[in-house]
């Protein structure tokens, strides 16, 4: 294919806006590596994929218990929401290591929302199971219901805003770039 002397708009990176700020210089460094990781390949988003698909799985399994009242997913509720918590506090692990050693991390909007709402997640995560110890299947509804929906929400909530970071801020992938702002 011949050049025609003109350039399109590629970026090397989503076409689509940012949603809380964005900054071309990230754009053309080699992006900031991952404080926590083996061989060079980043910890953090492998430690995450299973607290997403535990609690996921919970707000499923408390939504089947509200369609067939059976004892089943009541107690696969429990198992999925406790093996949620415990997988998100290893990921919670990872990530804060990266928010404290990583300054461009700290000094994105996104950083800070991120590591909120995932706090807030494990905080409310934390209530969720302690509200169904003793009684998995009195406290489904409608609070345990409830507060899965509202984890359910919040985590594709601060899953963009890591995307945001990774995708568009190039932190925590493979790299050379300062851990400093750019």
């Amino acid at each position: 294919m011949e050049s025609t002397g003109t350039e399109s708009n590629s970026t090397p990176f989503p076409n689509i806006p940012p949603i809380i700020e964005s900054d071309n210089r990230e754009y053309q460094d080699s992006g900031v590596p991952s404080t926590v990781a083996i061989a060079g390949h980043p910890l953090h988003p492998v430690t995450m994929i299973f607290p997403i698909a535990f609690l996921t799985g919970g707000l499923g399994s408390d939504f089947a218990y509200w369609l067939t009242n059976d004892f089943f997913w009541a107690r696969a509720s429990l198992w999925l929401i406790g093996l949620g918590l415990i997988g998100g506090l290893i990921a919670a692990i990872t990530g804060m290591s990266d928010f404290l050693k990583i300054e461009r991390v700290r000094k994105r909007t996104a950083g800070w929302m991120h590591l909120i709402l995932n706090v807030t997640i494990l905080a409310l995560t934390s209530i969720n199971l302690i509200l169904r110890l003793g009684d998995a299947e009195a406290r489904i509804l409608p609070w345990g219901f409830f507060v899965s929906l509202v984890v359910g929400t919040l985590t594709s909530i601060t899953g963009w805003f890591g995307a945001e970071l990774s995708y568009r801020h190039k932190i925590g992938v493979v790299g050379a770039g300062s851990r400093r702002y750019p």
